[in-house]
């Protein structure tokens, strides 16, 4: 069974720094692509970034490039998210999520969620 545990929400400042973790299942770490997405009040859920099973290749949203870095280690089940220089629009619940596909942008692609977790940037 597949499971994602996230962990790291919070309130920051803008232009602040928070790093995300979610806990994965082992069976998740070797065979799944794991993606960030976040939903905000009153929006769909929108992609974040993604990285490959190997943490070799990832790929984000405009938005965010630069600014955050999907990250993996394997030999803890875990992937992160790095969110730096936080803005205001970046708040949102941030949910981890994997799949068994590659170049996935959408949230029905993907068949695996955490239950989420509050990300809140002050002005």
């Amino acid at each position: 069974q597949v499971q994602l545990v996230e962990s790291g929400g919070g309130l920051v400042q803008a232009g602040g720094s928070l790093r995300l973790s979610c806990a994965t299942s082992e069976r998740t770490v070797s065979d799944f692509t794991l993606a960030w997405f976040r939903q905000a009040p009153g929006k769909e859920r929108e992609f974040v970034g993604a990285i490959d099973w190997s943490g070799g290749m990832s790929y984000y949203t405009d938005s965010v490039k630069g600014r955050f870095t999907i990250s993996r280690d394997n030999a803890k089940n875990m992937v992160y998210l790095q969110m730096n220089n936080l803005k205001p629009e970046d708040t949102a619940v941030y949910y981890c999520a994997a799949d068994l596909g590659w170049g996935r942008r959408t949230a029905h692609e993907y068949d695996y969620w955490g239950q989420g977790t509050q990300v809140t940037v002050s002005s």
